[in-house]
C-alpha cells in the first residue's frame, strides 16, 4: 500500500528527453517531413494535418527569417517559441533545433517541450544538486548489503572524506556511537535490515557519537531511513537522512533539566534532601557526580556565616537517604579556584583539576565547575559539578545551566534552613505547652499518647493536663483546638494555661468551663475589632475532678467527646455526659455529671482524632476504643499502644490525643474526720485529735505545727460560722488538714498591725504550710493546708 496516496508523481527525466519530447524533422526549406507521436500529444496536430507543410503554420505570428536561420545553422540551437494547437490555443514551448546532414541531404531534428514543464524539471534538478553539494542534511545512500555507496557534501565533511568509508558497513562510520530513542532497536543493523525487508521507512531517530571530522564534541543528530526500489520495483538499498540537532537536543535537554530541577529541587524542607536533590537533577545529563558543600550553621538551620566566604570549616553532604546521610569536612586553599569561585561569587572551571585530598581511588576528573550556593543575604556553600567520563569541557551554555540549578538549590538550602530554625522554634514551644513530665499524685496512674497532624513541625492544636488539686484531688482535662500548626498551638498553650490557672482556684467542672468561656468569647471579640482571624472558635474540652478520697468523679463538657470508662471487673460503658457549646459560642450552660468510680477503674480521655478520621466513623472508632478498654487489667502504656495501633498509616487528618486514667481509692486509715459543734472550747479537742492521730500515721514530729494549723483554722470556722465544723486530716505525699464551714465568706490573709488583737491566724497558717487555699462547696466552703511529712 502507498504510503503517500496523495502525492504529485515525481520523474527525473528531461522534458526534452526524446522519450518524452515532441520531435519533428524538417527538410531545408523547413517543411515538415517526419511528425512523432509525442509531437501529435503536444500539440494536436495529426501528421497527416502537417507532413510536406511548412513549419511557419505552426508558429504564432509570423517568424519565418527566425526559424529559417535556425533550420540553417550549423550547430544545435535552442529558443523558446510560441507554437499553435490544433485546438486553436498557443502553447509556449522550449524548442531545440539539431541539423543532420546525411549524404547530402539536409534536415534538421527539432525537439520541443512545455517551457513550464521545462523549468519545472530543472528546479526539481537544481534542488537535487543542492542536496549533493550543499545541503546540510547528511545524505548516506547504502546498498542492499548495508555498505557505504555515496554521500552527498554533509556527509563527505562530517566523515572527513566520504571516500574512504565507499563499500564499507554502516558500523565504520561511527563506531562509538549510538541510537538514544528507545522506540525502535538501538542497534543500526538492525534497523537498516527492517527498512530492507519490510520497506517501513523509520524517522527521527536519535543518534549520539562524535564525528571522525570532529573526534573532540559529541554531537546528537536526527537519522531516517527509507528503502530505495529499482525500476522494476525491486530493493536496491536504502539512504539515511541525518541532521545536526546538537544545539537543539542540549537547548530541549537544558529545559528538561530546568524543569525536573523546579519540580524537585527544595521540595523536601530538608537540608540534607535538596544537597541529595541536586545531585539527582544534574547526574548524568550535566555532570559526571555533584558535591554539595554547606557550613555547619547552615545545616544546623542557623544563620549562614557573614562577612567572608565560608572557604573554611565547611561539611561535605552524602547520602541521598536518611539513612545514608552524612558528613565529612573540607576546605579549600586560598589559591584554589573553589576559594576563587566563594571569593567573588562567581562560578569558576577548572579543566584540568587534580584530585582531590581524601578523594584516592575516585575517577579522574576532565573538568569540574564550582558554583557558589548564594542567596540574598550571603553565601550558603559550593557546588561541584565534576566530569569523569566526559571529556567535553564545560561551555558556557552549561554554566548558565549549572548557576540557574544552584539559584534553585540555595533558595532550596535557605528554606530548609529557615525551616529547620522553625521547627526547633515549634519544638521548644510543644515542650513548653504540653506536659513533659506529669506531676506525682495519688489519685490516678497516668499514660498519654500525642500524635500531631502536622508530624513536620510537632505541634498542633490538642492539649490535655493532669492538675494536682486540694484534698489530694487531681484535675483531669483534655481540649482540641481547630486547626493545626504553630498558630492552632500557640492558642492551645493559652487556653490550657488559663485552664490550669481556673483549676487552682478549686471551681467545679461546670463553672470552670463557664469562666473559660466568657474568656474566649472576650478574646475573640477583641480579635474580631482588629480584623483578625479568631482561632480560638470552635475550641472544645472536657474538665474533670477525681476525688480519691471519695472515688466521686465530677466532669463537664464544651463540646468535647464524653469520656469511656472500663470499671475494675472490665464492662465499658460510654459516660451518658451531654456535651455543652464549644467555647467562646455562649449561650446553653454547661452542667456537671458525677459518677463514683471503682478503684482501677479506667477512664479514656481523648479528641477525635483518636476515633474518627475520613476513612472511619466516628461510632466504629468509639466501639473500637472501647474493645481496648476490655484489657483495662494489661498496663496503661500498652493500652495507649494499642489504641493507636489500629490508626489508619500515613499522615493524619486530625491531632490524635489520648489520656487513660487508672484511679486509686485512698485507704480509710489515711483518712480522718471529726464533726466539730460551733463551740471554741472544740478547738482543743481538734488539737487533741490531731497529736493523736498522728501519732498513728508515725508523724508525731508535725504534731506542733499541725495542731497550730488546726487550731487557727477551727477556730477561723467556728467564729464566722453558724453550724458544725467538720475536721479532715489526709495522710498522703503530705499532711492535710482540712476544716470545712457552711460559711460562704472568703478568708483573707493579711499582715496584723502592733497593737491588733486578731488577724494574725491565717497569716501563720500561711507561714507553717507548703500550700494552702479556699474552695467554695454547695454547702459552704472549705479551707486548707498543706504540710511537708519529713
Amino acid at each position: 500500500m502507498d504510503r503517500f496516496p496523495n502525492a504529485a508523481d515525481v520523474d527525473f527525466h528531461s522534458p526534452l528527453d526524446l522519450s518524452k519530447a515532441a520531435a519533428a524533422v524538417l527538410d531545408d526549406e523547413g517543411r515538415i517531413s517526419g511528425w512523432g507521436f509525442s509531437a501529435q500529444r503536444l500539440l494536436g496536430h495529426s501528421p497527416e494535418d502537417v507532413l510536406g507543410r511548412s513549419a511557419t503554420r505552426l508558429l504564432a505570428g509570423a517568424p519565418e527569417q527566425r526559424l529559417s536561420a535556425l533550420c540553417k545553422a550549423h550547430k544545435p540551437r535552442s529558443t523558446v517559441l510560441d507554437l499553435c494547437c490544433r485546438d486553436g490555443h498557443t502553447l509556449r514551448a522550449a524548442v531545440t533545433f539539431t541539423p543532420l546532414a546525411d549524404r547530402g541531404v539536409a534536415a534538421t531534428v527539432v525537439v520541443a517541450a512545455d517551457v513550464e514543464a521545462l523549468r519545472s524539471w530543472e528546479a526539481q534538478l537544481a534542488m537535487l544538486q543542492g542536496l549533493a553539494t550543499e545541503s546540510s542534511v547528511g545524505l548516506t545512500i547504502f546498498d542492499s548489503d548495508m555498505r557505504v555507496v555515496w554521500g552527498n557534501i554533509s556527509t563527505d565533511l562530517e566523515l572527513g572524506g566520504v571516500a574512504q568509508y565507499t563499500g564499507r558497513p554502516a558500523a565504520d562510520l561511527f563506531p562509538e556511537g549510538e541510537f538514544i530513542s528507545r522506540h525502535h532497536p538501538p542497534d543500526e543493523d538492525q534497523i537498516m535490515e527492517h527498512v530492507l525487508t519490510t520497506g517501513e521507512p523509520i524517522l527521527g531517530m536519535h543518534y549520539r557519537g562524535r564525528a571522525p571530522a570532529d573526534p573532540g564534541r559529541e554531537h546528537v543528530w536526527s537519522c531516517s531511513y527509507h528503502r530505495m526500489l529499482d525500476a522494476r520495483g525491486e530493493p536496491m538499498g536504502l539512504f539515511e537522512e541525518s541532521l545536526d540537532i546538537t544545539d537543539r537536543y542540549r537547548a530541549q535537554e537544558r529545559l528538561s533539566l530546568l524543569v525536573r530541577a523546579g519540580k524537585r529541587i527544595g521540595a523536601s524542607l530538608d537540608v540534607r534532601r535538596t544537597a541529595a536533590e541536586i545531585a539527582d537533577v544534574a547526574v548524568p545529563q550535566l555532570a559526571d557526580e555533584v558535591l554539595v558543600d554547606l557550613p555547619p550553621a547552615v545545616i544546623e538551620g542557623r544563620q549562614p556565616p557573614t562577612g567572608s566566604a565560608p572557604g573554611h570549616s565547611l561539611l561535605r553532604m552524602h547520602g541521598r537517604t536518611p539513612g545514608q546521610f552524612r558528613t565529612s569536612p573540607v576546605s579549600y586553599p586560598p589559591s584554589s579556584p573553589q576559594a576563587l569561585s566563594l571569593a567573588t561569587s562567581r562560578p569558576v572551571v577548572d579543566a584540568s583539576p587534580p584530585q582531590a585530598p581524601g578523594e584516592v581511588g575516585s575517577a579522574a576528573s576532565h573538568s569540574c565547575l564550582f558554583v557558589p550556593l548564594l542567596t540574598r543575604d550571603a553565601v550558603l556553600g559550593l557546588v561541584t559539578f565534576r566530569r569523569s567520563s566526559n571529556p567535553d569541557p564545560f561551555g558556557p551554555e552549561e554554566q548558565t545551566l549549572a548557576v540557574e540549578l544552584a539559584e534553585r538549590a540555595a533558595v532550596g538550602i535557605d528554606n530548609a534552613r529557615r525551616y529547620t530554625s522553625q521547627h526547633e522554634a515549634a519544638l521548644v514551644l510543644q515542650r513548653s505547652l504540653l506536659p513533659q513530665h506529669l506531676p506525682e499524685q495519688s489519685a490516678v496512674d497516668v499514660a498519654y499518647r500525642y500524635l500531631p497532624a502536622d508530624s513536620r513541625v510537632g505541634v498542633g492544636g490538642d492539649w490535655f493536663d493532669v492538675i494536682p488539686l486540694s484534698g489530694a484531688r487531681v484535675g483531669l482535662t483534655v481540649g482540641d483546638v481547630v486547626g493545626h500548626g504553630v498558630h492552632a498551638a500557640a492558642t492551645m498553650g493559652r487556653l490550657r494555661a488559663t485552664v490550669r490557672t481556673l483549676a487552682l482556684l478549686d471551681l467545679d467542672p461546670a463553672e470552670l468551663l463557664t469562666r473559660l468561656d466568657d474568656l474566649v468569647a472576650q478574646d475573640s471579640d477583641s480579635r474580631a475589632d482588629g480584623g483578625l482571624i479568631d482561632e480560638a472558635l470552635g475550641v472544645t474540652c472536657l474538665y474533670a475532678i477525681y476525688d480519691p478520697v471519695s472515688s466521686r468523679c465530677v466532669w463537664a463538657s464544651a463540646g468535647h467527646p464524653p469520656p469511656i470508662v472500663a470499671d475494675a471487673s472490665g464492662s465499658v460503658a460510654l459516660s451518658a455526659l451531654a456535651p455543652g457549646p464549644p467555647l467562646g459560642l455562649g449561650g446553653l450552660p454547661y452542667e456537671n455529671v458525677e459518677l463514683n468510680l471503682s478503684s482501677g477503674s479506667v477512664v479514656a480521655f481523648f479528641t477525635d482524632g483518636v476515633v474518627e478520621d475520613r476513612r472511619t466513623d466516628i461510632d466504629l472508632g468509639i466501639d473500637r476504643l472501647a474493645q481496648v478498654l476490655t484489657w483495662q487489667r494489661c498496663p496503661l502504656e500498652e493500652l495507649c499502644d494499642r489504641a493507636l495501633s489500629d490508626l489508619p498509616p500515613g499522615p493524619q487528618a486530625d491531632d490524635a490525643t489520648l489520656l487513660l486514667v487508672r484511679t486509686r481509692r485512698l485507704d480509710a486509715d489515711h483518712v480522718a474526720d471529726l464533726e466539730l459543734p460551733p463551740d471554741p472550747s472544740m478547738v482543743a479537742h481538734a488539737r487533741t485529735l490531731t497529736e493523736r492521730q498522728l501519732a498513728l500515721w508515725g508523724l508525731s514530729e508535725l504534731s506542733f505545727t499541725a495542731s497550730l494549723v488546726v487550731s487557727e483554722l477551727v477556730t477561723n470556722g467556728i467564729r464566722y460560722a453558724t453550724g458544725p465544723v467538720m475536721l479532715r486530716l489526709i495522710r498522703d505525699r503530705c499532711l492535710l488538714c482540712e476544716v470545712s464551714d457552711n460559711a460562704h465568706t472568703a478568708p483573707h490573709l493579711r499582715r496584723a498591725r502592733r497593737d491588733d488583737e486578731g488577724g494574725r491566724g491565717l497569716f501563720l497558717v500561711a507561714q507553717m504550710s507548703q500550700r494552702w487555699g479556699t474552695r467554695y462547696t454547695s454547702s459552704g466552703k472549705t479551707i486548707w493546708a498543706e504540710l511537708a511529712t519529713p
